[in-house]
């Protein structure tokens, strides 16, 4: 009983994640990618580190000697990610973009391979494979004159989730922290990356600096990200995967491109039997991937035991050790 009534949690924060796709990309036409993305963390940030102060005080600010790490996590990963995110809606559509972030907890275990010598096992490979084909017949629609479409957006999101796929690892490193100083102060550093890389895009004249009028504009969808789309389901899906377990909890996951999906469909959207038959092949394939991983999953700790490290996003999921927040 105390499992399904846990699952309200990661399902409340896929449902958000997925909507976000289109809510970003219609606030797009107004403000820039990066100027976006800077709008969106500098209040998701500070908030966080007002909950950082008010839980673990000035020392949970403190990074004990590991600021060069915190700083490349933080720039690759929080920022990393992001950044090209919001880029690779402009050229890439919503649903398109979900089927990426989606791939996640398949490319981290390529990470833990390539940094740990944990090696996956062969069918979690073999999934990838297919999972990657679905999302290319997803992004083409099966024609040749579609892999430009994919060089662009596609290459911008696959590089992103790779380096959240670094992030979310290096989040093992920091077991003598808590969640949230982790997820903190990784933030501070890529926020503070993001808005310097914007401004010297505004001065470039790469992208122009919003108008007020234009953030009004937006301020519903900012307004989304901020507090549904990051707070809220942040909190959810730490709760749901302590109560569930990360494994049972990454298969949330895979429904981030279907909500994408419906909302899409919903809007008038209408996709072509190849594009179906390809995200059809990536669902099942990342479902298949996960349940893989979780029959594979070591037995539950010993009670009394260390439990489960954590690392918080709105967009990610993590290996298969828990997500969760103490």
């Amino acid at each position: 009983m105390r499992s399904r009534s846990a699952v309200g949690f990661p399902l409340l924060a896929v449902l958000g994640w997925g909507a976000m796709f289109p809510i970003l990309a219609s606030a797009l036409g107004r403000v820039d990618a990066l100027n976006l993305t800077v709008a969106r963390y500098l209040p998701a940030t500070a908030a966080f580190v007002v909950l950082l102060l008010l839980r673990e005080g000035r020392a949970g600010l403190r990074t004990d000697g590991r600021t060069g790490e915190v700083v490349v996590l933080g720039i690759v990963g929080f920022a990393g990610f992001n950044v090209l995110a919001n880029l690779a809606l402009g050229y890439a559509a919503p649903q398109q973009v979900a089927l990426f972030v989606a791939t996640s907890p398949l490319v981290t275990q390529l990470v833990r391979w390539a940094r740990d010598g944990v090696r996956p096992r062969p069918a979690l490979l073999a999934y990838t494979l297919v999972a990657l084909v679905g999302v290319g017949l997803v992004i083409t629609r099966g024609r040749l004159d579609g892999v430009g479409q994919f060089g662009t957006g596609g290459l911008m999101m696959l590089v992103g989730v790779i380096g959240w796929a670094v992030y979310t690892h290096g989040g093992s490193r920091f077991g003598g922290w808590s969640p949230l100083r982790y997820t903190t102060l990784t933030a501070v550093a890529g926020t503070l990356a993001m808005v310097a890389v914007s401004v010297v895009a505004d001065l470039a004249g790469w992208q122009h600096a919003p108008a007020a009028a234009d953030l009004v504009a937006v301020a519903p969808q900012l307004a989304y990200a901020v507090l549904p789309g990051t707070l809220v389901a942040v909190l959810a899906w730490n709760v749901g995967a302590r109560r569930l377990g990360a494994a049972n909890a990454a298969l949330f996951m895979n429904l981030v491109p279907v909500t994408t999906f419906a909302i899409e469909i919903a809007r008038g959207y209408r996709p072509g039997a190849v594009e179906l038959v390809g995200a059809v092949l990536t669902i099942a394939a990342l479902v298949a991937a996960n349940l893989a991983t979780r029959t594979a999953a070591p037995a539950p700790a010993r009670a009394g035991a260390p439990g489960p490290k954590a690392v918080t996003d709105p967009v990610a999921v993590t290996e298969p050790v828990a997500v969760v927040a103490r």
